[in-house]
């Protein structure tokens, strides 16, 4: 039986990550990246300490660009915190969530393979990805 998730080709699918970068749909890209279900995007964040709404300003723009609020192309931001998962300040968290965004941290393996689940499911979501 196959697990993997049905995911039009068109979609950017996490394949793989560490070595300081990630596989998105064939292409090998190094440091940190935001991907959104059709494009990604080079993030210069290295560490949890960096992440704010400045660094995050390309999904919450794009967000509310796409009318997020009350059903959007963003609802939810998976971040990938690195090798473990890290603290995500509550006033970041209420200030996305301003936005229509609905924020989730975890180390960047679990926020990879969740990013791959939910994009097959169909959920308007991006992933900021932290690399190891």
């Amino acid at each position: 039986m196959d697990f993997r998730p049905l995911i039009p080709g068109d979609r950017q699918v996490i394949e793989s990550y560490g070595g300081g970068g990630f596989r998105v749909s064939g292409t090998r890209y190094a440091g940190s990246l935001i991907v959104f279900p059709e494009r990604t995007l080079a993030w210069s964040v290295t560490a949890m300490a960096e992440l704010d709404v400045a660094t995050l300003r390309p999904v919450v723009d794009r967000a509310v660009a796409d009318g997020a609020v009350g059903g959007g192309a963003v609802e939810i931001l998976l971040v990938g915190c690195g090798l473990q998962n890290s603290f995500i300040d509550p006033e970041l968290r209420a200030a996305l969530k301003a936005d229509g965004i609905a924020l989730d941290g975890m180390d960047t393996g679990a926020a990879c393979r969740t990013y791959n689940v939910l994009l097959g499911e169909g959920r308007n979501v991006a992933a900021a990805l932290i690399a190891i």
